[in-house]
């Protein structure tokens, strides 16, 4: 059971959100605006966020960038958007998964747990020590922190995981399906969510796909890293 704050203004949708959350054993509460749902998470503890975009007083990216700013819930953005723009601008603003509506409770209930299970094992586990160096990328998992060449990289929360995931197995191709499960703790997903995630992560790192240093994308088969051609090779974790 959760406890879920469903920020929608369409009275007919929330109205539906809650019933159905409520009889999956949930604790709802719910709103209609952005101001509304930033005094909810100011003065209660969420589980979960749903948050609508087409809200009526705040663009709902904005209402994210601002919850992001008080609480580090996890927030499941729910949006009739689906262009790579859209989605990677949201991604980048802090949301946790997205889903483009309309959806069923059903795939929202198995998103919702997804989420959850990555807050609670992210809270749960004590982070490894080791530091990682790969090339001139140094990630250290236990202050959650990267760089590249000397200077600090600024990665979002997934962005870090994914990369910190990578670089614990240079040079071994990585599936698809197993970043979902190890990255998203998700056994099955949309492809695109780990695209987004590669872009930015390559924008950051300095390359593009066409031109990659350190992240290799094998069509139809996975991701890897490694260090660029004539880089120090990497380092074992000490």
């Amino acid at each position: 059971m959760a406890s879920v704050l469903v920020v929608e203004d369409d009275q007919f949708v929330r109205s539906a959100l809650i019933r159905q959350l409520t009889d999956a054993s949930h604790t709802v509460r719910s709103v209609g605006t952005a101001l509304e749902a930033l005094r909810e998470v100011a003065h209660f503890r969420f589980d979960v966020v749903v948050l609508d975009l087409g809200l009526p007083d705040l663009d709902g990216s904005e209402a994210l960038k601002m919850l992001r700013g008080i609480t580090d819930v996890p927030v499941i953005v729910a949006t009739a958007r689906d262009d790579e723009t859209e989605v990677v601008r949201l991604l980048n603003a802090g949301a946790d998964d997205y889903l483009t509506k309309p959806f069923s409770v059903e795939h929202l209930s198995a998103r919702m747990a997804a989420v959850l299970r990555r807050a609670r094992s992210g809270g749960g586990e004590a982070a490894p020590s080791a530091v990682i160096r790969v090339g001139g990328l140094t990630v250290d998992p236990l202050r959650r922190q990267a760089e590249l060449d000397g200077v600090r990289l600024d990665l979002t929360r997934r962005e870090f995981d994914l990369l910190a995931f990578l670089a614990g197995r240079p040079g071994v191709v990585v599936p698809r399906k197993e970043l979902l499960a190890e990255v998203w703790q998700q056994s099955y997903g949309d492809d695109q969510t780990i695209d987004v995630h590669l872009s930015w992560l390559r924008r950051k790192l300095g390359e593009t796909a066409a031109r990659p240093r350190y992240l290799h994308t094998l069509r139809g088969v996975g991701v890897k890293l490694e260090p660029p051609a004539h880089a120090p090779q990497a380092e074992p974790p000490r």
